[in-house]
């Protein structure tokens, strides 16, 4: 729902968002309460002891307070308790009730002031146990009083005092008061500069230079326009994404029309061609997971890893010409020959550098396929993440294609920086040198992936034969023209409902929109949408059947908004534009439609069945293609599908299945 306004500024957090906490500080102060009155009960009559008149009044008192505290805190939950969310009219009343509870903290205050001079106070001599009860109360007292704080912290806006709300540029630009003008340009500035300092201070730990401060100027300026056209809070989002996920749920155990993709069938030959590809993404993949180095190996060899690793770190290396940039104790290259297999001499070039747009990667000789691999790193550090998000796009000019596109600009920059290694350095010739009759492969994951797909476009005029293996790239990358061209020599591996491989701006908006119009129907209070969704994630069951207003209504009134959604949704976002709406070529639209790379192979899991210490999942592949990941899916698996690990298992698992079945 809209964010609640107390005090004459908007707050993240709705007026529907009181029960559960409002619940347990009701739970904690009840049980306080009784203890307090039976501790006063007890020793009514024993409170002649130095003090003990000063102990009688705070006890008395505290009973007091604790009760007003109680009823206070009851009608509070209970208001909350009332409406959806998109009808906050029964909790019209809440605002009044928690200026009510939060005057009642001064004099909680006070007392707890009190309560801790009694205590530190030398001339009380009174019973030990009346003495632990007052500090066991004194703490409590300062332990609410701090989280409060810490909550009214967190719920803070620093853009509620001012106009919530944004207008799209066109309409902007018609606004026919200047003064208006003025105050809409003004709010998006202070948004910009609000998540500016927000992206600084989660950046703090690193070195900034020009780079950062234009990436993070970039970045706030997404966030500042996927934000401005809605009115939701936290709570809402989440309560969106349980029922997402329920009502995705529900729609997969209905019967399906057959898919329009190529799956595996034995008489095929389209199957020859992906057990190929999978045999040979299967194999590249341990290069790609190598890239991230000692993070990896540790995490996929937990108890033995550092034994090996510190065996490893007094061994000869190659020289400081062949590896560039920081690798402590060797950990970083002792990793990469550990999970490749591969002998020192294999290593043309190693970089550990990392900025922002400056990722780590290797070219190493692969005697089993007779190729020369460039493996480029995944995201693993805050500039990774930087270059992830700086996902403006640019125009990637290329000689001999016939039609130039869009792409990620981040990872293009990315993937330029690597590719001026490569040519200028002269670390291919090098590579070509010691192996003329080799073919050149490019691997990555994740971001890599990524920065792989561009960099393998960069270089396939030189090199013709290339070939590149994205594992789970991210969905926002390529416009449709290059996706096409890439379609001839990259292989995209993407595994059940990966996040990333789904994620581009049009699919973040997609997502927004279906959060609001399910949540703006959905007819059961908030806190029961959470409850009974914490309960679906953790121990399962069947999906449940919240009713909405969508039930019954034609299929011509659900293209039409409800009051409901519009009174959560500003405008239409502008933070990205299709490139049918009438965009000129020559000046790309800030956030279009953008593709994986090459063709894809999209892993499923079959079934799974759970063992005492171990899981075996029976996993099944297929050619997919790029509108199968139109839009993101909402599961407890979406990052988990992503990790190096799980993506390694699959192949690896569907690799040995089909050397069983040739060997039978």
């Amino acid at each position: 729902m809209p964010g609640l306004v107390v005090f004459g500024r908007r707050w993240a957090i709705g007026s529907d968002d009181f029960v559960l906490p409002g619940a347990f500080e009701l739970f904690v102060r009840l049980v306080w309460w009784i203890g307090i009155l039976a501790l006063y009960t007890v020793h009514k009559g024993q409170f002649n002891c130095p003090g003990g008149g000063l102990l009688h009044s705070y006890l008395l008192v505290l009973l007091i307070l604790l009760a007003s505290i109680i009823c206070a805190l009851s009608a509070l939950v209970y208001v909350s308790m009332q409406g959806t969310i998109s009808n906050p009219g029964p909790r019209k009343s809440l605002p009044k009730l928690l200026y009510v509870r939060l005057l009642l903290c001064l004099p909680e205050l006070i007392w707890a002031v009190v309560g801790a001079v009694w205590v530190s106070d030398s001339s009380v001599h009174c019973e030990r146990t009346v003495v632990n009860a007052i500090v066991v109360t004194v703490v409590a007292s300062w332990v609410i009083i701090i989280f409060t704080i810490i909550g009214v912290v967190i719920v803070f806006d620093p853009l509620g005092g001012k106009k919530t709300f944004y207008l799209t540029d066109g309409v902007g630009r018609n606004l026919e008061s200047s003064q208006s003008g003025q105050l809409l340009y003004n709010v998006k500035s202070t948004a910009t500069r609000v998540w500016e300092k927000r992206i600084r201070l989660l950046c703090c730990c690193i070195v900034q230079d020009d780079d950062h401060r234009v990436a993070f100027t970039s970045i706030a300026e997404l966030f500042r326009t996927y934000f401005s056209d809605t009115d939701l809070v936290p709570s809402d989002i989440a309560a969106g994404l349980t029922l997402l996920h329920q009502e995705q749920d529900k729609m997969e155990s209905c019967p399906k029309e057959p898919e329009e993709v190529l799956c595996r069938s034995p008489s095929s030959p389209v199957t020859d061609d992906l057990d190929i590809e999978l045999e040979n993404a299967a194999h590249y993949m341990l290069f790609a997971a190598a890239a991230y180095g000692w993070p990896y190996y540790i995490y996929t060899n937990p108890f033995t890893a550092l034994c090996k690793l510190n065996g490893d770190c007094c061994r000869n290396r190659p020289t400081e010409s062949d590896i560039t940039g920081s690798d402590h104790h060797n950990f970083h290259f002792g990793s990469i020959l550990r999970i490749t297999g591969l002998q020192y001499r294999d290593f043309i070039h190693v970089s550990f550098h990392n900025k922002i747009y400056e990722i780590p990667f290797y070219v190493a000789l692969d005697h089993k396929k007779e190729a020369i691999v460039v493996a480029v790193r995944g995201t693993l550090s805050f500039e990774d993440i930087l270059t992830d998000l700086s996902a403006d796009c640019e125009d990637l000019t290329l000689e001999d294609v016939l039609e130039n596109g869009f792409v990620h600009k981040g990872i293009t920059q990315a993937a330029n920086y690597i590719y001026r290694k490569l040519i200028n350095d002269g670390i291919l010739n090098q590579a070509f040198t010691i192996a003329p009759e080799y073919k050149l492969v490019i691997v990555g994951h994740s971001l890599g992936g990524g920065t792989a797909s561009i960099l393998a476009i960069m270089l396939r005029n030189s090199f013709p034969t290339l070939r590149c293996y994205a594992f789970s790239p991210p969905g926002g990358l390529l416009s449709k023209s290059l996706a096409d061209y890439t379609k001839h020599f990259i292989i995209s591996v993407i595994v059940g409902k990966d996040l990333v491989a789904r994620l581009s701006m049009p699919n973040m908006e997609d997502l927004k929109r279906r959060i609001v119009r399910i949540v703006a129907n959905c007819n059961r209070p908030k806190y029961q949408i959470l409850l009974r969704g914490c309960w679906y994630e953790v121990f399962g069951g069947d999906p449940d059947n919240f009713p909405t207003e969508l039930d019954g209504r034609s299929q011509d009134a659900l293209s039409q908004p409800l009051l409901a959604e519009e009174s959560l949704m500003v405008h239409r976002s502008p933070s990205y534009s299709a490139l049918e709406d009438g965009s000129h070529l020559n000046s790309p639209p800030q956030y279009p439609r953008l593709y994986l790379p090459g063709k894809i192979i999209h892993i499923v899991e079959e079934s799974s069945s759970r063992r005492l210490c171990s899981s075996d999942i029976k996993y099944s592949a297929r050619w997919s293609n790029e509108t199968t990941f139109s839009s993101i899916l909402i599961s407890p698996k979406m990052i988990t599908d992503h990790m190096p690990d799980v993506v390694l298992k699959a192949l690896n698992s569907l690799s040995q299945e089909h050397e069983s079945c040739i060997s039978c």
